[in-house]
C-alpha cells in the first residue's frame, strides 16, 4: 500500500517537501455534474435565472477558486497557474450540466487540487444561483479525469 505523502513519521498532517522535484509542464482535468430539473436548464440557458448569466459566474467563480486553492485547502502548495479553464455541456437529456475544469502549470507539483476545486466550485456556484427555482439539484461525480507531466525542454512522461 502507497504511503501518505501529507503524514510526517509520527503520523501528523505535514507539507509535502518539493524542493528537490524538478520543474515540469503540468497539467490536470477534472469533471463533475449538477443534476437539475429541465426547467431549470431552461432558465440557465435563455439567461432569465434572477441572478444573472448562471453559466458566465459559474466560470469566473471556478477559475478563481482553482487560483486560491492553496488557500483553501491546507496543505496545498500556492500555485501560480499558468492557464485555467472551466467548460460546460448540456446532454440531450436536458437533466444535467457537465462541468469540465483543466489546469495548467510550470512548476515542481501538479495542480490536480486546483481542477477539482475549480469543477467544484463552478458546481456550486450554479447551486447557488438556482437553488430558489430548484430545490432537487444534486452535484455529483466530481473526479480527475487525467494528470499529465512534461520535460520542459522536450520528451513527455505521465
Amino acid at each position: 500500500m502507497a504511503k501518505l505523502t501529507h503524514v510526517n513519521p509520527q503520523g501528523e498532517a505535514s507539507m509535502v517537501d518539493i524542493s528537490a522535484k524538478p520543474v515540469l509542464r503540468r497539467e490536470a482535468v477534472a469533471r463533475g455534474e449538477i443534476r437539475l430539473r429541465k426547467a431549470t436548464l431552461t432558465l440557465i440557458q435563455s439567461h432569465t435565472v434572477a441572478k444573472g448569466n448562471v453559466l458566465a459566474a459559474a466560470r469566473l467563480a471556478g477559475i478563481l477558486a482553482a487560483k486560491k486553492t492553496g488557500e483553501l485547502i491546507p496543505l496545498c502548495h500556492p500555485l501560480p497557474l499558468t492557464h485555467c479553464e472551466v467548460n460546460f455541456e448540456m446532454p440531450k437529456s436536458q437533466d444535467r450540466i457537465l462541468i469540465t475544469a483543466t489546469a495548467r502549470i510550470t512548476a515542481q507539483t501538479g495542480v490536480e487540487m486546483e481542477a477539482l476545486t475549480a469543477v467544484s466550485v463552478a458546481a456550486l456556484t450554479i447551486y447557488d444561483m438556482c437553488k430558489a427555482v430548484d430545490k432537487v439539484m444534486r452535484i455529483t461525480g466530481i473526479r480527475l479525469v487525467s494528470k499529465t507531466k512534461e520535460a520542459t525542454g522536450a520528451g513527455s512522461e505521465k
